[in-house]
């Protein structure tokens, strides 16, 4: 880790004693102790620089993202005069040792992104970026390959968002267009209990209300993944709604003491800034369903959305009475959609839901959480049987639909389910459900989109890959591969191989976005960069093979698998 002071000389002419007297006490109250709480280790300082070594590179980046929050914190209640800024740049690299000190072309390429760098920013290596992009909740920039002195090559840089959004000047960055209806995104509701381990607890509400008011037909609304991009950040609402295309934004804060809740809600206007209706709760916890079902009533009133018959008689209600059980179901959604995905994440939000079910056994939704944390398990293998969690996943999530036919989320996890045996008729049926039940549900775009893919109807699923990304924009790099995939399968190489190499530029360890792309670059007579991309493939994933990959997709005319042999054959990449 390289970092520097910004615009030194100029602080040094303007109050030199100031300056080191600040410099002095940020290195020796605040940079050193964050640098060897993560177990780092200063190398040296020079003049108003340092170079820092780690054992970990996840916790070099924790370091450094640490550091620089709390120098910008520090500095907030200082005139712009008396701010000493500073510049970051890590890169993973082999180096050499001379004593105490290292040096080499790892380090070299530290100090080269530290220079790039702007005040207060962090830029990585791809290198860094590869290791650390699913084991942070930290948020990146691809800024592309940059050539820096005295490095041979091109650096993949990438720039580390503050607030989990660029920071580009408003009059530069287009806003996106507004949707035709009333649009909204809910930012996760802040926790204001005292203990920390609540934090479920006000992100299960908020998810809540978000799912509350995806089933409106006359709102638009931001899914939840993308909404959590801005969980524990520092953001401007307006520009917010600027970067997703919306109009109005919920916010709010969840304070849980015993069995008191306290929810206060504001809904914004992010073209002013203005505040257009705001409302405090100080309830029971028993009451948690009933405040969740006012604030979306409160929503859909003041922004003047007409409600279907059926969307009126539909209950908002959480599906059970009982507040441990509801907590129990939270506790185990949370594990689901966490970081950390392994064994003991799956036994944890297993235990979870069957506690749940205990306190009450018609309460569905821990049905369907069953049902999804065994699917998972059938892709990841975490438990000592996973050949038999299909059809575990298939009985949990039946069970949930048979509890309440209400819940589009139930009839998702049962589209899965049926997308993995290849019952495509069931799989359109659910999928279907499920958007009937709630309009803006991404995921179940995503998979009605997928379906017509692998049912050989490829340009009738791109208008729903496509809006999927409108509403979760933050999940792209997924939906860009359903889509080159879709170009791929109606016969447009072109338009599918720049789908591809986009979705490599944002997941550079991707091998299945390289094997299609390998694909399309045969049909197009690119023999020599298919060559590239599949040596790049076989470096992430030597033992990559191309005939077990084309055995799992589930095309049901065997005549569209075939044409990713076809294109790997063109290539010259398989016999």
């Amino acid at each position: 880790m390289a970092s520097d002071v910004v615009g030194y000389s100029r602080l040094i002419r303007a109050d030199e004693e100031g300056t080191l007297a600040a410099l002095k006490s940020l290195r020796t109250q605040l940079i050193g102790p964050k640098i060897a709480e993560h177990h780092g280790r200063i190398v040296k300082l020079m003049g108003d620089g340092l170079l820092a070594e780690f054992p970990s590179v996840v916790e070099a980046v924790r370091a450094a993202c640490e550091m620089q929050q709390a120098i910008a914190e520090r500095n907030a209640g200082l005139p712009e005069r008396q701010r000493v800024e500073f510049r970051v740049g890590i890169n993973l690299g082999d180096v050499a040792i001379d004593g105490d000190d290292i040096h080499g072309d790892g380090v070299n390429v530290a100090a080269r992104l530290e220079a790039l760098a702007e005040p207060g920013g962090i830029y990585i290596s791809a290198a860094v970026h590869d290791q650390v992009r699913d084991r942070l909740e930290l948020r990146f920039e691809d800024l592309g390959r940059q050539q820096v002195k005295n490095i041979d090559r091109p650096v993949r840089v990438w720039r580390w968002l503050r607030g989990g959004v660029a920071a580009i000047d408003n009059d530069v960055r287009p806003a996106k267009s507004l949707p035709d209806r009333p649009s909204i995104i809910v930012l996760p509701f802040n926790n204001m209990s005292r203990d920390a381990d609540q934090e479920y607890f006000s992100d299960g509400i908020t998810e809540d209300i978000i799912t509350d008011l995806s089933k409106v037909s006359g709102l638009f609304v931001i899914a939840r993944n993308s909404a959590f991009v801005y969980k524990d950040k520092a953001f401007n609402v307006p520009q917010v709604c600027r970067d997703l295309g919306v109009r109005f934004a919920l916010e709010g804060s969840i304070r849980k003491a015993g069995n008191r809740v306290r929810v206060t809600a504001q809904l914004i206007d992010g073209s002013s800034g203005g505040h257009v209706w705001a409302e405090r709760y100080d309830r029971q916890l028993t009451d948690i369903f009933e405040v969740q079902d006012d604030i979306t009533q409160q929503i859909v009133s003041e922004l003047k959305v007409t409600l279907s018959e059926a969307e009126k008689s539909r209950s908002a209600e959480a599906g059970t009475r009982d507040v441990g059980a509801h907590d129990l179901f939270l506790r185990g959604r949370e594990l689901l959609r966490g970081v950390k995905k392994d064994r003991e994440m799956f036994e944890e939000a297993t235990a979870c839901f069957r506690r749940a079910l205990a306190l009450d056994p018609n309460y569905a939704a821990p049905y369907a959480g069953l049902g999804m944390a065994y699917t998972l398990d059938y892709q990841n293998h975490w438990s000592a049987a996973p050949e038999t969690s299909l059809d575990e996943a298939e009985r949990y999530a039946e069970e949930a639909i048979g509890k309440d036919d209400q819940d589009p989320y139930n009839h998702f996890v049962v589209c899965l389910v049926a997308m993995f045996r290849r019952n495509y008729q069931r799989w359109a049926q659910e999928a279907d459900r499920a958007l009937a039940l709630s309009p803006n549900f991404a995921s179940a775009l995503n998979i009605l989109g997928v379906l017509s893919i692998y049912t050989g109807e490829p340009k009738k699923g791109i208008p729903y890959i496509e809006r999927a990304m409108r509403l979760d924009p933050a999940v792209q790099q997924q939906y860009l591969h359903f889509l080159g995939t879709a170009y791929f399968v109606a016969g447009d190489y072109e338009k599918a191989a720049a789908l591809f190499s986009d979705r490599i530029e944002v997941n550079p360890t991707t091998d299945l976005s390289r094997a299609f792309l390998a694909a399309t670059l045969g049909h197009l007579g690119k023999r020599d960069e298919a060559h590239r991309i599949w040596r790049e493939l076989m470096e992430i994933n030597p033992k990559y093979s191309p005939a077990e990959h084309v055995a799992r997709l589930p095309f049901r005319d065997p005549s569209d698998a075939e044409k990713i042999t076809e294109g790997l054959r063109k290539a010259g990449l398989v016999e």
